[in-house]
């Protein structure tokens, strides 16, 4: 495994105890797409030394706090192969929901949920990245 690219995380201080890992058929591509869509930053990104286009370990981080890793279909072993693809879920706390609605619809994500106030006094929407994979956006933190 050779390192492409690593980036060191502007924010060092913040630890990230819970990691969602995900994998995708085009690693690269969802790696753009986090980044222009949603605003996440690559953080690192290690490349396969005769593929190229393999990525077998990548962490992209919100800046809000937290991350998630990702690589390219197959490479963590067979137990993650048996995953199905474009079956993932990740809720993301965000300040402004509306202006993050645009980038994501502005990137082509694919709209699941349209914008909206919850009873429960979050604002968020949900939408689907290339692979399928449901991502969600709120001002909702938690209990």
């Amino acid at each position: 495994m050779v390192a492409s690219e690593n980036v060191a995380s502007k924010n060092a201080a913040s630890k990230n105890s819970v990691w969602p890992v995900m994998s995708y058929k085009d690693a690269s591509g969802a790696l753009e797409f986090l980044e222009k869509a949603f605003g996440f930053e690559i953080t690192a990104c290690f490349r396969n030394e005769e593929d190229p286009s393999v990525v077998e370990h990548a962490q992209v981080r919100w800046p809000g706090g937290g991350g998630v890793m990702l690589s390219s279909h197959g490479t963590s072993g067979p137990l993650f192969a048996e995953r199905v693809l474009g079956n993932d879920s990740i809720y993301v706390v965000c300040d402004d929901p509306d202006a993050l609605f645009e980038r994501a619809t502005g990137a082509g994500a694919e709209v699941g949920l349209e914008l909206k106030d919850e009873d429960y006094g979050s604002r968020g929407f949900t939408v689907r990245d290339p692979e399928g994979n449901l991502w969600s956006f709120g001002t909702y933190a938690g209990e």
